[in-house]
């Protein structure tokens, strides 16, 4: 062997076999799919639970025996179960389980885009965004654009907020990037600015809104899945539904990206249309989410953090248990929602905010020597 090689130990077989140990102690594949596969039984068991929670004590074995055909002792109450748990209880835990994959999957694309933990669509203004693209359609559904807005159907609310966060997206990628390079504390301090610009011209909004279209935006404020339906599913469940089918092919990209875009770019990776997908992906599925739930915070920076500390950050495992964790997370919540001041219910975003305010001061105090605060 060189002598070069000898003295700085950067070459040779004792190299080599420190560097695959290494990865052999950092691998953490085999636990992560272990711990998917455990996410998606518990997925299934909250699903259920959900579905047989409520304040009615509505009997799910009613309703599967109605549907099989047998007779149940009491027609009027199993009619009741039907009603209750096909056409609320059923559309409000599917409803759940997409909104909550969407935020959390979202969550972790930009993460891995701005590199920076602390992103989340909720914390750079994203949402903020879709929110206002939605109560900028429902305020100018009552004049004279309201036909044209009629012309899109049950459509139009999801594409207003869709707009509204891919506006807000943009701006906020191009704020944060100068010369190629997209700086991490921007991307906080813009996305804070455009967060509270665009609550301030949503207040505008509400301010000049009549008695109806204030009911409809008082939705907006914390955010609920009390008004799902099949109908709310069938146009946001599709939105949601493609962009978490794109997100898994950026899983490497991602990946890579880590290293810095440079660094990305000479391995192979399309650096900017990475970008481009990831960024059209994530307004996407937020805008989507918003304009069926209204705005619910820190799924997307709870659940990508909770996960990190258990299997790594590689995104081809990552992505997949975000999307499960993140279902399951809002579907209880929703349950206490539900549950804790029963018959009457919290909105679904205070439950959110009690659980991931104090995780996130967590994260920000355990990162702070590395944030340089």
């Amino acid at each position: 062997m060189p002598r070069s090689e000898v003295m700085d130990g950067t070459r040779g077989p004792a190299f080599s076999a420190n560097i695959a140990d290494a990865r052999r102690k950092g691998d953490r594949s085999g636990l992560a799919r272990v711990l998917i596969a455990a996410l998606a039984v518990l997925a299934v068991a909250t699903f259920a639970t959900s579905i047989m929670t409520g304040a009615a004590d509505a009997s799910l074995g009613n309703v599967f025996r109605w549907l099989v055909g047998e007779t149940a002792a009491d027609q009027a109450l199993s009619m009741r179960d039907r009603i209750i748990i096909l056409d609320i209880r059923l559309p409000r835990a599917v409803l759940g389980t997409l909104v909550g994959a969407a935020l959390a999957v979202s969550g972790v694309v930009m993460q891995g885009l701005f590199r920076n933990p602390l992103a989340d669509p909720g914390l750079v203004g994203v949402s903020s965004g879709a929110s206002l693209g939605a109560v900028l359609l429902i305020v100018l559904g009552g004049t004279a654009f309201g036909p044209i807005f009629a012309l899109f159907g049950f459509y139009a609310l999801p594409l207003g907020a869709f707009g509204g966060g891919l506006a807000t997206t943009m701006l906020l990628y191009r704020i944060a990037t100068r010369s190629g390079q997209t700086s991490v504390a921007t991307i906080l301090l813009a996305g804070i600015a455009l967060g509270a610009l665009t609550g301030a011209v949503t207040g505008v909004l509400v301010f000049v809104a009549d008695d109806k279209q204030l009911r409809d935006l008082t939705f907006w404020g914390l955010g609920s899945l009390a008004g799902a339906n099949w109908t709310k599913i069938l146009a946001a469940g599709p939105i949601i539904l493609l962009s978490l089918s794109v997100v898994p092919f950026l899983a490497r990209g991602l990946n890579a990206i880590t290293l810095g875009e440079a660094a990305a770019f000479h391995m192979g990776v399309p650096v900017q249309r990475l970008k481009n997908i990831a960024i059209f992906s994530v307004a996407a599925a937020t805008g989507a989410s918003v304009a069926v739930s209204g705005g619910i915070g820190f799924v997307g920076i709870v659940v990508p953090h909770l996960l990190r500390l258990v299997i790594g950050p590689d995104h081809r495992y990552l992505l997949p248990a975000s999307a499960l964790l993140g279902g399951t997370m809002l579907i209880f919540a929703d349950m206490l929602a539900r549950t804790i001041v029963s018959p009457a219910e919290l909105p679904i975003g205070i439950i959110t905010a009690f659980l991931g305010a104090p995780f996130f001061l967590w994260v920000l105090l355990r990162g702070r020597s590395n944030m340089g605060l």
